[in-house]
Formats: structure tokens, C-alpha cells, sequence
């Protein structure tokens, strides 16, 4: 590498379809290795402008959500201020999980649940089925269970 007069590699089309490498002109530049699609790699880009940008909004967003949302919390004296930071992190990240002033009861909507019960004819066969299934000698034992209850 030392004598090379390039600092670009251009590798072709066989080179990059033998070991598996997926090259994506999507939103962001990246490339996956292999059978692994979740790990992307991405390229050197000029952007840590931009970089530095995203993260300074990140962190206004940050200090206005503890400022907000977490101004009557009140944390274990006994924590550390490491931990009481990491959980703050947690708290951040996962904010769409909590409810807030403006969503009480959580911002969490996409698993709604639709139960249709089917309770006309034709029963279903759980539905059937008597509510305390009992041969007959439990039955007389329970009337005779519940006769003695109601003479005391």
C-alpha cells in the first residue's frame, strides 16, 4: 500500500458479486457484507458538518424534553450521577413509549386490537360447553354442599 499512487480502490462488478458486497444509492450511502443485511457500512463522506449539526439539535431536543417532561421527577438520592445520565439517555430515546401532557395515555398506537366475539348461533364450542362442567355425583355433592351452607 505504501507504494501505491492512488488512494481509491475501484473494485468491479465480479469482485464485489464473489464476496457479497450490496452497494445502495438509497438515502444514505452504505454497503452490507454477505447474508448479514442489518449491518450497514457506510462511506466517508465530507459531512461532519452536518454531523455536528444533527447532533447539536439532538441535544436541544434532549435538554428541552428533561426540561418539559421531567421537571417534577425526582430521582434516587442514592444514584450516581453516571447512572441517573445513562437513564435520562433511556428515558430520551424511548420517549414515544411514555405518555406526556400531550398524550396521556402514551403515544404508542399501532397495535391496536380488534376481539370480535362470536356469541350468536352457531355458538362457538367453548361457548357450548356449560359453564362448570360436573358429572353427576359433584352435582349432588354441591347440592348437598349448599344445602348445609344455608342451614347454618
Amino acid at each position: 500500500m505504501e507504494n501505491c499512487t492512488s488512494n481509491h480502490f475501484i473494485l468491479g462488478r465480479d469482485y464485489l458479486s464473489i464476496y457479497g458486497i450490496d452497494i445502495s444509492s438509497q438515502k444514505d450511502r452504505y454497503f452490507t457484507i454477505g447474508d448479514n443485511k442489518r449491518q450497514k457500512f457506510g462511506f466517508l463522506n465530507n459531512t461532519k458538518q452536518i454531523k455536528v449539526i444533527k447532533n447539536g439539535e439532538k441535544y436541544l431536543e434532549k435538554e428541552l424534553f428533561i426540561s418539559e417532561q421531567l421537571k417534577e421527577a425526582e430521582f434516587n438520592q442514592e444514584l450516581t450521577e453516571k447512572i441517573k445520565e445513562k437513564f435520562i439517555d433511556l428515558l430520551f430515546e424511548y420517549k414515544n413509549a411514555f405518555a406526556t401532557d400531550k398524550e396521556p395515555l402514551g403515544a404508542i398506537i399501532e397495535n391496536e386490537l380488534d376481539i370480535i366475539l362470536n356469541v350468536a348461533n352457531p355458538y362457538p364450542p367453548l361457548l357450548r360447553r356449560p359453564a362448570y362442567p360436573a358429572g353427576p355425583r359433584a352435582r349432588e355433592a354441591f347440592k348437598v354442599h349448599i344445602k348445609e351452607l344455608r342451614d347454618l
